[in-house]
């Protein structure tokens, strides 16, 4: 069995020969070949090859093209700063959207248009033809607040859900629009399943998050489904208060961040819910030896149940010493769902 039949038959419910690993790794991944970070974001094939030399090397199931969230803001014409060997980052001071009225005539970018997200798609269509078949492809796209941050400014739009919130609704319906439509080419270039990063969203409490994510983010979910495509959902950092939220989402998999405890997520989600996650990326993997990574593992299993995915709370930090992550295939080789 392979990584992607044992993703795919876990999802439907069937047997598989060990529990699938599907931690996300961004840095840690272009490590892995020596590159850049500025190469692993900017140029498809760097990333891909990271992508898989790491999935090989610790026999994760899949591959993703996740590395950074200013693909589709870029795009619209947001000013990005790219480093030598970290993430890009937005000029938060300069946002796209600083002022909001250009909203009104803004365009949803060509995914194809040989931009960011064009360098995206061809990721995905690179890993079909390298290892379609093999491990599942994952695409990704942002979730309506983090796309609406990335646009607007993060502390200007806490301020719009209670100043204007018509405007974020506006604001949301774009990012809908735009991201069912770079899901949809990556899609038809081999995804077979959409990760969703909407990190904003753990910073808004429960009546924000019911009233203006949950839609939207429903939203997109449904799109990719009727697609034909699967959906995981991840938000990073605290998201206790909207569990029960999340999975009425009708996500394939719910991806938790390490604040929210496992048992918490699964008796607001239910049996059926397939949860990922959620060992403490620093404290544990980082920071903490094979035998602590075991444990902890093991306890996020007990917690979720037979509905689980193996994965770190976020993203597998780099210099996190390789006997841990082999760790993580170690208790999967071990265990059975």
């Amino acid at each position: 069995m392979n990584g992607r039949e044992r993703i795919l038959a876990h999802l439907a419910q069937k047997p598989v020969d060990r529990i699938p690993l599907m931690p996300i790794t961004m840095q840690y991944a272009g490590d892995q070949i020596g590159a850049s970070y500025h190469d692993y974001v900017t140029d498809h094939r760097v990333l891909v090859d990271a992508q898989i030399a790491t999935a090989e090397k610790f026999d994760f199931d899949y591959v993703s093209v996740i590395s950074d969230p200013a693909r589709e803001a870029a795009d619209c014409g947001a000013k990005v700063e790219f480093f030598e060997n970290q993430p890009p980052a937005f000029i938060e001071d300069d946002a796209f959207l600083a002022d909001k009225t250009k909203l009104v005539d803004l365009k949803i970018p060509d995914p194809d248009g040989g931009e960011r997200m064009s360098d995206r798609i061809k990721g995905v269509a690179l890993f079909k033809e390298k290892v379609g078949g093999e491990k599942l492809i994952e695409g990704w796209v942002e979730g309506p607040c983090a796309e609406g941050a990335d646009l607007r400014g993060i502390n200007t739009l806490m301020l719009d859900f209670f100043d204007d919130p018509d405007f974020i609704h506006d604001l949301f319906s774009f990012v809908v629009e735009m991201e069912l439509k770079f899901a949809r080419a990556q899609i038809e270039a081999g995804a077979e399943l959409i990760g969703i990063g909407d990190a904003a969203a753990s910073l808004v409490g429960p009546q924000i998050y019911e009233t203006f994510v949950w839609p939207y983010e429903k939203k997109i979910i449904d799109g990719i489904c009727e697609m034909g495509a699967m959906a995981r959902l991840h938000i990073c950092g605290n998201t206790r208060f909207a569990l029960g939220y999340m999975g009425r989402l009708g996500c394939h998999i719910v991806d938790l961040d390490f604040p929210s405890p496992m048992h918490e997520a699964r008796k607001a989600m239910g049996e059926k819910q397939i949860l990922l996650g959620n060992l403490n990326p620093v404290s544990v993997l980082l920071e903490g030896d094979v035998h602590g990574v075991l444990q902890g593992v093991g306890k996020c299993h007990q917690e979720a149940g037979n509905r689980f995915i193996i994965g770190a709370g976020c993203e597998i930090p780099r210099n996190t010493p390789e006997e841990n992550v082999k760790a993580l295939l170690e208790y999967a080789r071990g265990n059975r769902p």
